[in-house]
């Protein structure tokens, strides 16, 4: 078994960040969704579908839910989701490095995917000075 993750955002930001690892990476290591939330809808509206994605790559290890912007609807989301039953941790700021780094430790227990995925995305932040 493994840790499933779920992505959710705003339109376009999730299947933009998955479409790209799914192409540097071939194949992930750890089932992957994406679920966008629209501007005009709530997270009240959205529960049943985000928990049938939620579901959908639950494997039995929990599921890693990485949304887009702390504090928006879809972080919102993601905090109503994680409340429901289903072992699930959430961390905030979705980005292309933080996806790439969950993905390259299916190994991990939750708890542990979670922190990775944050280090993930800190050291993705890079200033350049050249």
């Amino acid at each position: 078994m493994s840790v499933g993750i779920l992505l959710i955002s705003h339109p376009g930001v999730g299947p933009a960040v998955l479409g790209t690892v799914r192409r540097l990476l071939g194949s992930l290591a750890l089932a992957t969704e994406a679920f966008e939330v629209p501007f005009d809808d709530t997270p009240e509206n959205l529960l049943p579908a985000a928990s049938a994605a939620l579901r959908k790559v639950d494997a039995g290890d929990g599921v890693l839910v990485l949304s887009d912007l702390y504090g928006a609807s879809p972080a919102r989301l993601a905090e109503k989701l994680v409340h429901l039953g289903t072992p699930a941790r959430r961390v905030s700021g979705l980005s292309l490095p933080m996806l790439l780094r969950v993905q390259n430790y299916p190994e991990l227990g939750l708890d542990e995917l979670a922190r990775t995925a944050a280090a993930g995305a800190r050291n993705g932040v890079v200033v350049d000075d050249a």
